[in-house]
């Protein structure tokens, strides 16, 4: 069955599920409605036919079913919300397979950086980026650990190997990784940071550790009810209790910024912890074949034994009780109890045993949130390849039957190799006619290959090395920088990088475009030359036919490839495969015509 077919069947399933669990609710809440109102109108007849306590004694016995039925019906909008979530999920993939992704909320366009080698020339993050069309991960570790998967430089072999292996064995696991991303999507808009719950983690507060203080804690509260008690007998003044109270509140008053600070640090993640334990759960409670996957299990369990999500779920349930802190009768309930320092002794002892290790914990749920990601596209794309990574400096790139991901069905595929002795190839072409976006399917394709992920390609073979483009190129008025300065600037930052001694994979799209016509030829022909003498490679889009006699001059180490246009009528077609050879067509007269500029046979005006 095809991706869209099981997305389509699932969501279906789901949305009739849901259909049930709402009418259990409507029940439930009606039944609730009927009791309180029996409960209501018992007490009335009896208080009015026996007297108060009667009626005390009926509402008290009617709170036992309507309680009852309130924790059932809080029980199935929990299972209604979650449902609705799978169902969405499911939808999600339908409108991602039909190519309607650019509607994706999340586009990670808060990892855009324009000084990245290669991210904004490649749409990595960003509207219609790599990100909005293959996320789905949305905690703060997850998103974050999918970033660096995109843009990180290429790991060993071995470990994207074995993300490689990671993902296979998750791509076919849809209802686990379905139900991993509705554990994160059940506190969706609510997720933030995770900065503060870990800068939480690493502060240390040792008063609250200390044996007096907490027998203290727990004394003096009881020593408190004990005169509060005595004083309603009868037995002590009313001053013995106010005394108490007193001692109460300059204890809290004592320190109370710093603890107030760490309190709301943990409260303030509630929900984010009751989402990371529900998640961890899903994740230890599995059992995975693929190396990578059983280490990331293995990084959850602890010196103590307990499992990961226990002992979050635990954290959770004391910012459960820091909750408390908003209620109107809390300042009651604190001066008496002491509460802000109870809550203070537990946090001290979870954080003693566990805060450790919650940096990892959520370190290692992100990553596994982010091979599941890339899993999707193992899953909607099975004919897709996952590469071979090629060892040793001659290793090149192959591609057969390479397309850009993000193009989806109207997609032309190309075959494509640049291996030794070949070491740059130069791409010319008409204005439209695929250059630049073939340049991108090169550099998204090898992205795609280091994070683990399968490409867009029946097969795919691939070095690792350094990524460097120079596309998208713009001036910037602030830093009074031209965009022809700005391209110098990023080409410094190639040459120096293959000076380094670093083995760098360049794109360079239309390169020296803001100069004169004699001196960018000039430089784009010694800048090719210099990088593949230094042992770089990479591609080059360009307009300069003339730079095509580089494949002759270079002795083979340089070779050419082209795009074409045709004519139907008066209109320019295009059919995106890519030749061996200079282009032989030239688009630009026709189009500068086809604005109305008029011009002669020989093109002048």
């Amino acid at each position: 069955m095809q991706p869209q077919h099981i997305y389509a069947r699932r969501e279906a399933a789901y949305r009739r599920l849901g259909d049930r669990q709402r009418q259990a609710a409507v029940r439930l809440s009606n039944a609730r409605l009927g009791v309180a109102l029996a409960g209501l109108l018992l007490a009335v007849l009896l208080y009015r036919a026996v007297g108060p306590r009667a009626a005390w004694g009926a509402a008290a016995l009617s709170a036992i079913p309507f309680a009852f039925l309130a924790r059932r019906h809080g029980r199935v909008l929990r299972r209604l919300r979650y449902t609705e979530t799978l169902a969405e999920i499911n939808r999600t993939g339908v409108e991602r397979i039909a190519g309607r992704w650019g509607a994706f909320p999340d586009t990670g366009a808060e990892f855009a950086d324009d000084e990245h080698p290669f991210a904004s020339d490649l749409d990595l993050f960003g509207q219609g980026s790599v990100f909005q069309w293959l996320s789905a991960s949305h905690t703060a570790p997850g998103r974050a650990a999918l970033a660096r998967l995109l843009t990180g430089p290429p790991p060993e072999p071995g470990e994207i190997q074995a993300r490689q292996q990671a993902v296979a064995e998750l791509a076919p696991a849809l209802g686990w990784r379905q139900r991993l991303e509705a554990e994160a999507l059940q506190a969706a808009g609510e997720l933030g940071p995770v900065e503060p719950l870990l800068e939480w983690a690493r502060q240390s507060h040792p008063l609250y550790a200390h044996p007096l203080v907490r027998f203290g804690a727990w004394a003096l509260p009881g020593a408190a009810l004990l005169v509060i008690g005595l004083s309603f007998l009868g037995r002590l003044t009313w001053q013995a209790p106010v005394a108490m109270l007193a001692l109460h509140f300059l204890l809290l008053r004592t320190g109370g910024a710093a603890r107030s600070q760490a309190l709301n640090a943990v409260f303030r993640q509630e929900r984010e912890l009751r989402t990371y334990a529900g998640m961890l759960r899903h994740l230890e409670t599995r059992t995975f074949s693929s190396p990578w996957l059983r280490d990331r299990q293995a990084q959850l369990r602890s010196g103590r034994g307990e499992a990961a999500h226990l002992q979050v779920r635990r954290l959770s349930r004391i910012a459960e009780r820091i909750s408390n802190r908003a209620n109107a009768m809390f300042l009651i309930l604190n001066i008496v109890l002491l509460w802000d320092i109870h809550c203070m002794i537990s946090l001290e002892a979870w954080k003693r045993e566990s805060g450790r290790l919650l940096p990892t914990w959520l370190r290692t749920l992100g990553e596994v949130e982010a091979l599941a990601s890339l899993a999707i596209v193992r899953f909607e794309h099975p004919d897709w390849a996952f590469p071979e990574i090629a060892e040793g400096r001659r290793a090149g790139i192959t591609g057969a039957g390479m397309g850009h991901p993000l193009i989806g069905d109207g997609r032309v595929c190309n075959d494509f190799a640049l291996v030794e002795p070949v070491r740059v190839a130069v791409i010319t072409g008409s204005n439209m006619s695929g250059k630049s976006t073939f340049l991108r399917t090169v550099g998204v394709n090898l992205v795609l290959a280091y994070a683990g992920a399968p490409v867009c390609a029946a097969r795919f073979a691939c070095p690792r090395v350094q990524l460097w483009t120079c596309m998208r190129v713009e001036d910037n008025l602030q830093q009074r920088i031209s965009a022809f300065y700005a391209e110098i600037l990023r080409i410094k930052r190639i040459v120096e990088a293959v000076r380094g001694g670093a083995r760098v994979c360049f794109l360079l799209d239309e390169i020296f475009k803001g100069t004169n016509s004699r001196d960018r030829h000039t430089g784009a022909r010694a800048l090719i030359s210099q990088l593949q003498r230094a042992g770089a490679i990479g591609l080059v889009s360009t307009h300069d036919l003339e730079l095509g006699e580089l494949e002759r001059e270079s002795g083979g180490r340089i070779i050419n490839y082209h795009f074409r246009e045709y004519y139907e009528g008066n209109e320019i077609r295009f059919d995106y495969k890519l030749r061996p050879g200079i282009s032989p067509t030239r688009n630009a007269l026709h189009l500068i015509r086809m604005a109305g500029i008029e011009l002669d046979e020989e093109g002048a005006p």
